[in-house]
């Protein structure tokens, strides 16, 4: 081959090399505006929410004097429905009329473990008592481990009211807990950082929180239903209102731990929170604001909504709908 042949063709090769750079250069900059525009998209919704969080907080102490007895009304009728969805999320078969019948003493229409119905009941014990005791004392250590014992008495007595000890281990899906000589310090560590962070709004400290509590799976069992509830401690504490993670939310709930264990991020944690806070703001402003609550399917016959454009607003909170016993409502 010619010389001036092997000039050529290198030539070729090097205009088709620049080509395929400026390909690449051209995708990294798509995939960077995509990136930015991902990330800005979720500050504003973030901001959003928690805009419209200290709104409905605000409206909810305007409204709620001399309606006591309907809030404690309210609160009640919650109880089954925070059992049943926290139970339901870590795989309790129970369904939420078999747990209002066992938090009513009414016998069930089938066979259920003893493990299910102490699980129901122990639960409503713990939300209960958050409810009414939540601002009497400081999250601690030993508050804690005192939900927790209420949590599994019954169930494992040997392990109720205690962290991890020696060489019990413990692993949820792929994340394998760290060591129990860890939890000491991991608990303090949790507790400082939600404490030292009253400057920033409550999702993102309920959310990282949250996650980190989950992270350190302190106990052997009772990990999730004990982190929700402390969850409700502190709102209810710190002058919200508590909230309910749903379990047909359940996957998006585990794409939540899935995103701190992959990158210590707490978007997607703040995304579920601040939406199961409007949600509960949504429920309770309904009856105190005495509007007429009606079902979303006969709220979409009344307005210009699609019923899909609607389900759509309400999963993501931009229209004033709750979901309440496996169905959406709100109130008009």
């Amino acid at each position: 081959m010619h010389y001036s042949d092997l000039t050529a063709q290198n030539g070729v090769l090097m205009d088709q090399y620049r080509e395929i750079s400026r390909f690449f250069n051209i995708i990294h900059g798509y995939l960077t505006i995509m990136v930015n525009f991902t990330i800005l998209s979720h500050m504003a919704r973030t901001l959003n929410i928690y805009k419209k969080i200290i709104e409905l907080r605000e409206r909810y102490y305007r409204v709620s004097p001399g309606k006591e007895s309907l809030l404690k009304m309210i609160t009640e009728a919650e109880i089954p429905e925070q059992v049943y969805n926290s139970n339901a999320i870590e795989n309790s078969t129970l369904t939420l009329e078999e747990t209002e019948k066992i938090l009513l003493q009414i016998d069930l229409d089938r066979y259920v473990s003893e493990r299910e119905l102490f699980e129901a009941k122990n639960l409503a014990r713990v939300v209960e008592y958050i409810g009414k005791r939540a601002k009497e004392q400081e999250l601690s250590e030993e508050v804690i481990l005192f939900l927790h014992k209420m949590l599994i008495s019954n169930i494992r007595d040997e392990i109720a009211g205690r962290f991890r000890t020696g060489e019990e281990r413990v692993r949820v899906g792929t994340h394998i807990a760290p060591h129990a000589s860890e939890i000491p310090e991991l608990m303090k560590k949790m507790l400082a950082e939600y404490n030292a962070s009253s400057h920033e709004h409550i999702v993102r400290r309920i959310a990282r929180l949250h996650l980190a509590f989950e992270y350190a799976h302190p106990f052997i069992d009772g990990n999730g239903r004990i982190g929700r509830a402390i969850n409700n401690y502190l709102l209810i504490r710190e002058g919200y209102v508590p909230i309910n993670i749903k379990f047909i939310d359940r996957a998006r709930y585990y794409d939540a731990f899935k995103e701190f264990q992959t990158n210590s991020k707490t978007a997607v944690m703040e995304e579920i929170v601040g939406r199961a806070l409007t949600n509960s703001y949504h429920k309770r402003l309904a009856y105190l604001e005495h509007k007429k609550i009606v079902t979303l399917s006969e709220f979409t016959k009344q307005s210009r909504l699609s019923h899909s454009n609607a389900l759509n607003k309400a999963k993501r909170q931009t229209i004033e709908a709750f979901f309440e016993k496996g169905d959406w409502m709100i109130g008009i």
